[in-house]
C-alpha cells in the first residue's frame, strides 16, 4: 500500500495498514473468538488458503499475531494475539458497537436491544458454542477462569457497571439490583452446584470495592480490555466515556458450552430467577450424564 509521506507520523494511517484491509479485520475477529488454527480460520471466514496465508504472514510481520508450534509432524502452527494484537480488541469492539447501532440498528443509544435485532440474533447464536480455551478475566487478585472446575454449571451475567449515573439510557440502570438479587439467591445457586460470575468493563479495583461494600459472595470480573466482548461478540454500548456491556445472561455447562441465553434482559428479577432455574436444570443434566458413563 502506497502512503503519503505525511502518513509516516500519523498513528491513524499506521493503524489503517493493519485494519484497513477487510480480511485482516476478519482474521483478527476470528482469532479473538478462539479460532487460532489455519483450517478453523479458513472455514470461519471462507477465505482461500492462498489469501489466508498471505494475511496471516502480514499480521505476523506487523507484530499483531505470533505463530506458536502445536504439532511437529507435520509442522502446524497456531496464530495467537501478541500484546499489540490484544490492544486492538477495543478497536474491534468499537467497530462492532458502531455497526450494531448505525448499520444494523436504528442509531438509538440503549443498553438493551429489540427482540428482533441483529444483536439478539448474534447472542442467541451463542447457544451450542464453547467458550474459548484459556480465556480468563481480571478478578482483582489475578486472572480468574470463566468457569470453575467443580461447578456443574455456571451463570455468566454481564452488566453495564455499578456506581455510575447513566442518565436517560434505556436498560442501563439496575446493576446493583441485579447483583443484590443474585447475592440473595447465592445459597440456592450453590446447593444446585451452580457457580456465578458477574462481568462488566469496569476496572477490577472498582469491582472489588463494590463487592466488599455489598458483600457479593461470587467473583466480579473485569473485561476492561474487552477480551470477552471480542471473543463472544457480545453487544456493547458507549456511555460515561467507556464501552459497556449490555445486560445479558449465559448459562454454561461443565464442558464450557453455552446452553442458554437470556437477552435482552428487561425484567431483572424474572431473569435472575430464570437463570437459576435453567442453570439448575443444566447442572442436573450434567450430573446425570456423568453418572451414566
Amino acid at each position: 500500500m502506497r502512503m503519503h509521506n505525511a502518513d509516516a507520523t500519523c498513528g491513524i494511517a499506521q493503524a489503517a495498514l493493519v485494519l484497513g484491509d477487510w480480511w485482516n479485520v476478519l482474521v483478527l475477529r476470528e482469532v479473538a473468538r478462539g479460532h487460532v488454527r489455519f483450517d478453523a480460520l479458513a472455514a470461519e471466514i471462507g477465505l482461500s488458503r492462498k489469501v489466508l496465508t498471505e494475511r496471516l504472514g502480514g499480521l505476523v510481520a506487523q507484530g499483531v499475531l505470533r505463530r506458536s508450534l502445536y504439532q511437529r509432524r507435520p509442522v502446524r502452527y497456531e496464530y495467537l494475539l501478541t500484546d499489540a494484537g490484544t490492544a486492538l480488541l477495543p478497536v474491534l469492539v468499537a467497530m462492532q458497537d458502531w455497526g450494531d447501532r448505525w448499520a444494523l440498528g436504528d442509531g438509538a443509544l440503549t443498553a438493551t436491544a429489540e427482540a428482533d435485532s441483529a444483536e439478539q440474533a448474534r447472542v442467541r447464536a451463542l447457544v451450542g458454542t464453547r467458550l474459548p480455551d484459556g480465556l480468563e478475566l481480571d478478578g482483582g487478585q489475578g486472572d480468574v477462569p470463566l468457569t470453575s472446575p467443580d461447578a456443574t454449571a455456571t451463570v455468566l451475567f454481564t452488566y453495564p457497571g455499578t456506581g455510575v449515573e447513566w442518565g436517560p439510557i434505556p436498560g442501563a440502570a439496575g446493576c446493583t439490583l441485579e447483583n443484590g438479587l443474585i447475592r440473595d439467591a447465592w445459597p440456592d445457586f450453590r446447593r444446585a452446584g451452580v457457580d456465578v460470575r458477574g462481568i462488566s468493563t469496569q476496572l477490577a479495583r472498582e469491582q472489588n470495592e463494590f463487592a466488599q461494600a455489598e458483600e457479593i459472595p461470587y467473583p466480579l470480573l473485569s473485561d476492561a480490555d474487552h477480551r470477552l466482548a471480542a471473543a463472544l461478540r457480545l453487544p456493547v454500548f458507549r456511555a460515561a466515556g467507556q464501552l459497556r456491556h449490555k445486560r445479558l445472561i449465559l448459562v454454561v455447562d461443565a464442558e464450557r458450552t453455552v446452553r442458554h441465553v437470556l437477552f435482552p434482559v428487561t425484567d431483572i428479577p424474572h431473569a435472575v430467577a430464570e437463570s437459576l432455574r435453567l442453570a439448575t436444570d443444566c447442572a442436573h443434566a450434567s450430573r446425570s450424564s456423568t453418572e451414566a458413563r
